[in-house]
């Protein structure tokens, strides 16, 4: 079986991506399917006594999915400080490549029936910026040759973002399977009607609305393996 995948986006930083990422991650393997998770790059790793970079959402995803692989195999660049990674590897002199991105997915992907990869930032996050050459996310996401699922905050001003994110996507020609909304209060009459006209003005599936605290994904089986699809 070849491994399918499918790449968790967002509307920007700090929105999610790794919780949400790490409760499908979660469900896949509850439901007995063989999931893993890969991250391309990640800033604001933790340094460790020993000097070495703990990838801090690599081990929550790890540790929450009871995925018995060490946090370091799910990344391929990892940065100490909490900035872009293209900002961040230029400041340690590290050349983000795809072809390493892509050698690395394939390498984790042997062990794995699905995998869910996760970006970093939003939708336009830049991994590299330089006279040459110009690397945004969506040519990360094209690389692997993914779909996306992108993830958005419940409450207010998400009706624009996902607007704006949906719409960017759609004119790099990424083929969205659905959006996922977090902190989301299934009683506050705002975040119903967000995902409301969210799903009107877009066309596209909320497939899981996710509350502050949640552990678990409440999803469908049938709904969630299409997004790998």
């Amino acid at each position: 079986m070849k491994t399918k995948s499918v790449f968790v986006t967002a509307t920007g930083t700090d929105i999610g991506k790794t919780y949400i990422s790490g409760l499908l991650v979660k469900k896949m393997r509850e439901l007995n399917h063989n999931c893993g998770y890969y991250k391309p790059a990640l800033s604001g790793a933790i340094r460790q006594n020993d000097g070495s970079l703990l990838a801090g959402d690599c081990d929550f995803v790890t540790k929450l999915a009871k995925l018995d692989i060490p946090s370091s195999s799910c990344v391929s660049y990892c940065f100490e400080e909490a900035v872009s990674p293209h900002l961040a590897s230029n400041r340690v002199g590290v050349e983000i490549k795809l072809d390493k991105i892509l050698a690395d997915f394939e390498k984790l992907s042997q062990n794995f029936d699905y995998l869910v990869v996760e970006g970093a930032g939003g939708i336009t996050c830049p991994f590299c910026i330089t006279e040459d050459k110009t690397m945004l996310l969506p040519d990360v996401i094209k690389k692997l040759g993914e779909d996306i699922v992108i993830v958005a905050d419940g409450g207010l001003g998400t009706i624009n973002s996902v607007l704006l994110t949906v719409e960017y996507a759609k004119s790099q020609n990424l083929n969205i399977r659905g959006i996922i909304l977090n902190n989301y209060d299934k009683n506050d009459f705002m975040h119903i009607d967000n995902k409301k006209q969210v799903e009107y003005l877009t066309k596209i599936p909320v497939i899981a609305t996710v509350a502050s605290g949640d552990t678990d994904l409440d999803i469908d089986e049938k709904v969630l393996l299409n997004i790998f699809d």
